[in-house]
């Protein structure tokens, strides 16, 4: 990214960031400080960027927003069709603060395996030692401008702890909800996994109304050794907000990280995913959807570092682009020259429902390694005309054809998540908007 000073648009982002209580953690006030001067040396990319130039973000840069402070007066009844049968532990965030009396973070799991799930604000001096060498640490804030606002207006978050050898059976919810319009939320995640530990997340972004907002999302994910994390991440906000995410995870020695990301809402979207595999034997699965129409844009950058030997990834992102929406897909996936015997394989599949539909993809693979196995593809088409041919010849008509061949075709991704009501829940989603009369 370029980097100008002087840009009074970012400028104006920062009013209010002054405002912020000091953090017991010193090293959470010196990256609010340190993003503060990234964000003044800082630019908002632009389509001239390569790494931006599928992605027309200048809508944005008309909305100046500014977060709030007050919980919203919010009841249990307004938000509880957002809630899993499944979860016991529950951390729930509204317009970006935390809301204690929708939360359940002192779940009976938490309190007999010393699983910590809590807000960041509220972190006790032992845990802030814990979450010290990680917090910032991972996603890199020094280039990527969305990445330094949302630090430097850190100061409430989701942190879980899970310690060594502790498998969390129940998922953790993480739960983000918008209720009004021209408010800037930035939600934060920090995810730290002990050797031998088990945990499956949710981070659910929603919204109660259709309003323009915009939510800026940092998520740091961080597996010990033989540490195994299912991450499942669910974007389902106003079709009139925006909507800018940055994940990163570390895995060490023989860690397995499983991740599936759904993106159904906002106006524009952008979700940057970086994984690296950092010691032997880590294995990674990146899979996502996209489902987007009528004037939507939705772009999914992901990096798949492998640094060290006997490692494997694979990744399958999918598309289903109707009316006149737009979707990116940039895959990376790169093997560094000590990174012999990697196992690697990418995956992407688009349909178009419309001719005016549109996808721009980008799968990368790039090998310093002499002895791998590795394999990249992308594909993009319209429905399959005899396999629509062989649905009619047993009695369907063409349209229920086309519409059960549309669902099946996400549903690939939504077989895969672990949560059944949660499952269920996008299944009758992407029923319903894959259904044409």
């Amino acid at each position: 990214m370029s980097v100008v000073t002087g840009d009074s648009y970012l400028k104006s982002l920062l009013q209010g960031q002054s405002q912020l209580s000091a953090s017991p953690l010193e090293r959470l006030n010196r990256l609010r400080a340190n993003a503060v001067d990234r964000v003044s040396a800082l630019r908002m990319p632009t389509i001239r960027d390569e790494e931006w130039r599928f992605t027309d973000i200048s809508p944005l840069t008309k909305l100046s927003f500014q977060p709030i402070r007050i919980v919203s007066p919010l009841q249990v009844s307004d938000v509880e069709h957002f809630y899993l049968a499944e979860s016991v532990t529950r951390l729930v965030f509204v317009d970006g603060v935390y809301a204690p009396h929708l939360s359940t973070q002192l779940s009976d799991i938490s309190k007999d395996s010393s699983v910590v799930v809590s807000n960041l604000s509220a972190a006790t001096s032992e845990d802030l030692a814990t979450i010290e060498p990680h917090l910032g640490h991972h996603t890199e804030f020094q280039d990527n401008v969305f990445a330094a606002l949302n630090t430097a207006f850190l100061h409430e978050g989701a942190f879980i702890i899970v310690p060594r050898n502790i498998s969390v059976e129940m998922p953790v919810h993480l739960l983000f909800i918008a209720t009004q319009k021209e408010v800037a939320s930035y939600p934060r995640c920090l995810l730290i996994a002990g050797s031998g530990s088990t945990v499956t997340v949710l981070e659910d972004y929603v919204s109660l109304q259709e309003e323009t907002y915009v939510t800026n999302t940092v998520a740091e994910i961080v597996l010990a050794d033989n540490a195994i994390v299912n991450h499942i991440r669910i974007q389902r906000d106003s079709n009139q907000a925006f909507h800018i995410a940055n994940c990163a995870v570390s895995l060490a020695r023989a860690s397995r990280y499983q991740s599936i990301s759904v993106a159904l809402g906002a106006r524009i979207s952008r979700y940057n995913l970086n994984v690296l595999l950092a010691d032997e034997g880590a294995e990674c699965t990146v899979d996502g959807l996209a489902l987007i129409s009528n004037r939507q844009l939705a772009d999914t950058h992901t990096c798949i570092d492998h640094t060290k030997p006997h490692c494997t990834s694979r990744q399958l992102h999918k598309c289903i682009v109707d009316d006149a929406a737009h979707a990116v897909f940039n895959g990376k996936i790169m093997v560094r020259p000590d990174a012999q015997f990697t196992d690697s394989s990418q995956s992407n599949r688009n349909l178009l429902l419309t001719s005016k539909a549109r996808v721009d993809t980008k799968p990368q693979l790039e090998i310093f390694a002499d002895d791998v196995k590795c394999a990249h593809g992308a594909t993009v088409g319209q429905l399959d005309n005899e396999e629509i041919f062989y649905l009619k010849s047993r009695g369907l008509s063409e349209i229920t054809a086309r519409n059960l061949l549309t669902y099946a075709f996400g549903a690939e991704i939504i077989d895969r998540i672990p949560i059944a009501s949660l499952k269920f829940q996008l299944e009758q989603t992407v029923l319903e908007q894959t259904q044409k009369s």
